[in-house]
Formats: structure tokens, C-alpha cells, sequence
């Protein structure tokens, strides 16, 4: 019996670790004449071969494929609970076709083999490694709290490297500190800094008057109501959005974060017409709601600890944060007739979440632009922003809104 070896393979030096699909492969042999040779394997064309006469096929003629395709094959006929192989998924492995392009995102056909082989990357759970550092046990704890399969928390921990790190919430987060600590000494004031007369005259926050300039859309996300506000979103911020960056990376969960924001301010410019808006909770919202649906939709997949208390108390600080926002935009405004800044962005950012949040988190080191309902999410989302422009360019006036004065 073959033993099968690790199906990720490190260089000397410790760098990157390499996809098994690599582009640097030896030749391999055409797909008819593999089709020849599972054929006759399986007399009776049936499409399937057991796994003993699978085995023989990769003793027999292995040698002619690259050392880490037959890896990924051993590991197929290793765990395959019935004992039979089919041959789609065999051709998928060995043709050349998904050669053709270099990516750093396992193609569908590795991701199915891996699947249904039932192959571990390592030998023990990942929870029996011992002997780890701080860093890599906290790779390992990020692992268990957002992904559902060992497999791919495997993959995660063998090949994550810290370069780059989680910079995109850090910095975010960073800019939102010192935006309110400069509006704190301005004003004076650090709690409801909304109140004070000069909070909306900057260039950040978003307001009905000003509505023109686009980048207020997005901008406003460092400007929050005051330190409870903050808290609040740089807490969940931190706690949810750099595990999920270091899972998925800045790109995707800056895609999220971005689309919750610009849903926000838009959602707002159309149910809340009058009301200004400041904080990051449509981005936030739109990471933490996308999270907890994916761990619902994994219950038993996911193997972090006290997951029913801690999803309880994540829900709590969202229902908390988003109660104060009602709160404040009912309370009497310290400047009438300018109301103040409005909950509907938290709604935005919850709808992105639900949506393209989950797709997104729902298919790590899969390609977006492969899965189907990626693209039906992403339509809609850009048709809302669509109508939400036309929305602010002709709306206002045909509905002869009042709007409260610029700041």
C-alpha cells in the first residue's frame, strides 16, 4: 500500500507554499490516452473504477504524471469512503487545463478531489499540534473560528505567513481613532460629539445638503457620534474583521466592507432623506453579519469554542449599537431643524452581508468570478447603486424634499 504524503509542498527556505497545481509540471499525457487507460480499468464503462484498480492504474503509469498531482490522487483513493474513483475527477486532476493560467486560488477540480477523498493535510487534527508559538496558535485559533472544514483550516494553517498582514482593518481603525481624537480636542467634547455645532462642518461626514460630493458616500465612516459609538464599531471591527482578513484576505474583505459602506449612505440617501450619517457601522455590519450567517450555515462544521455564547453576545453588541443609532436619531436634535445622523445605514450594511458577504466567505481560496451566484449578488448590489444615483440626482426635487440647511 502507497502511503500518501502532505499535499502542500514548502521550499527549503521556508517560502511560500505552493498550490498543488503548479504551472512548473512535467509534460503530461493527453486526456484520450488517460481515457484509454481508465477504460481499461473498468470494463464495464461505467465511469467509476474501485480504488484497488485505481491504485494499480497510479502504480502502473504514476510516473508519467507530476509528483504533487499524484499526491492529491493517492490521497483520493486513500480516503474515498466508496470505494470507487470516478473518472471526471480523475481527468480533472491530470489534464493540463487548468495549468494555463497562474493563480493563488485552488481551481474546482483540486477543491472536489481534496473534498470527497476526505484527504488532511497533516496526519492529527489540528488541534493536537503541540509545541506551537504564540503566532501560529493564534493562526490556529483564527482557523477554528472561521473556517468550517479541517481541510481547509489545514490548508490555512500550513500556509499562512503573516505577509501581508491584516493591514486594511488595522489601518481603517487607526484613521478612525485619530479622526475622533482631532474632533475631540476641537470640540471639546468626546461623548455625542454630534451635538456640538461644528460636528457636520468638516469634510468627511455625509449630509443630505452636500450630497454632490460623491466621496462623502465613503468618507464618513471616520467621523462617529462620540466615544460610545466608536467603541462599539472598533470593537466588532477588530474582533471579526482581522481574522476574516487573514483568512481572506485584504482584497475580499475590503470588497465586503467597502460595498457595506457605499450600501449605508445610499440606503440612507433613500429611506432617511433628511438625516446626515457618520460611523462605520455599514461596513461593520456588513463583516460581522456575513460571519455570523456563515457560522449558522456551518453549525456543525465549525469547532470554535462556546460558539452559541459567543454568536449570542455578538448579536447583543450589534442589537446594543444599533438601538443607540435609533435612539439618537429619534432623540430631539441639539440643532433643529437638522435631525440627527440616521440608523439606515446599519440595515445597509446588514443586506451586503447577507448577500455578497456570505458568498464571499462561504467559498475561501475558491475563484468569485467561478461561482454563479457571486455574479447574481454582485448584479443587484451595482443595480441598487444605480438606482440610488438616479435616485439623488432627480428624486430630491421631484419630491420637493426639505431639506434641512447646509452645516
Amino acid at each position: 500500500m502507497v502511503n500518501s504524503s502532505p499535499a502542500v509542498a514548502a521550499h527549503a527556505e521556508g517560502e511560500e507554499i505552493e498550490v498543488l497545481e503548479s504551472t512548473d509540471v512535467l509534460p503530461v499525457a493527453p486526456e484520450d490516452q488517460w481515457k484509454c487507460l481508465f477504460d481499461k480499468y473498468d470494463p464495464e464503462n461505467s465511469g467509476f473504477i474501485s480504488t484497488e484498480r485505481f491504485r494499480d492504474l497510479l502504480a502502473a503509469h504514476g510516473s508519467e504524471l507530476d509528483p504533487h498531482k499524484l499526491e492529491v490522487l493517492l490521497a483520493l483513493a486513500d480516503g474515498n469512503a466508496d470505494g470507487k474513483i470516478c473518472y471526471q475527477d480523475f481527468v480533472n486532476l491530470v489534464s493540463s487545463e487548468d495549468e494555463l493560467e497562474m493563480s493563488n486560488k485552488r481551481s474546482n477540480s483540486f477543491r472536489r478531489a481534496i473534498l470527497q477523498g476526505s484527504r488532511q493535510l497533516r496526519n492529527s487534527a489540528l488541534r493536537e499540534e503541540v509545541g506551537l508559538g504564540l503566532s501560529r496558535r493564534l493562526v490556529r485559533h483564527v482557523a477554528y473560528e472561521t473556517l468550517p472544514r479541517e481541510v481547509d483550516r489545514k490548508w490555512y494553517f500550513d500556509s499562512y505567513t503573516y505577509c501581508p498582514p491584516p493591514w486594511l482593518m488595522l489601518a481603517i481603525t487607526i484613521a478612525e481613532v485619530v479622526v475622533f481624537m482631532y474632533y475631540g480636542f476641537q470640540l471639546n467634547r468626546w461623548v455625542l460629539q454630534v451635538s456640538s455645532p461644528y460636528f457636520l462642518k468638516g469634510p468627511l461626514p455625509y449630509h443630505p445638503q452636500l450630497r454632490t460630493q460623491a466621496w462623502r458616500y465613503l468618507s464618513y465612516i471616520f467621523m462617529h457620534a462620540g466615544i460610545e459609538h466608536l467603541g462599539l464599531n472598533m470593537a466588532m471591527q477588530l474582533l471579526v474583521g482581522v481574522p476574516l482578513e487573514m483568512v481572506h484576505g485584504a482584497l475580499r474583505i475590503g470588497l465586503v466592507y467597502v460595498c457595506g459602506v457605499l450600501a449605508g449612505s445610499l440606503a440612507v440617501s433613500v429611506t432617511d432623506m433628511t438625516a446626515p450619517v457618520v460611523g462605520s457601522s455599514g461596513g461593520v455590519y456588513a463583516l460581522v453579519s456575513a460571519h455570523l450567517a456563515n457560522v449558522v450555515m456551518n453549525w456543525s462544521g465549525m469547532k470554535c469554542q462556546f460558539k452559541l455564547f459567543r454568536m449570542t453576545m455578538a448579536l447583543v453588541c450589534m442589537s446594543v449599537e444599533f438601538g443607540r443609532a435609533v435612539w439618537l436619531r429619534f432623540y430631539p436634535p441639539a440643532f433643529p431643524p437638522c435631525p440627527n445622523p440616521s440608523f439606515v445605514a446599519h440595515l445597509g450594511g446588514v443586506a451586503v452581508g447577507l448577500t455578497l458577504g456570505v458568498v464571499v466567505l462561504q467559498n475561501y481560496e475558491q475563484r468569485l468570478q467561478e461561482q454563479s451566484l457571486f455574479w447574481i449578488f454582485f448584479s443587484v448590489y451595482t443595480l441598487f447603486i444605480l438606482c440610488g444615483i438616479f435616485w439623488n440626482i432627480f428624486a430630491y426635487s421631484l419630491l420637493d424634499v426639505k431639506l434641512p440647511p447646509p452645516p
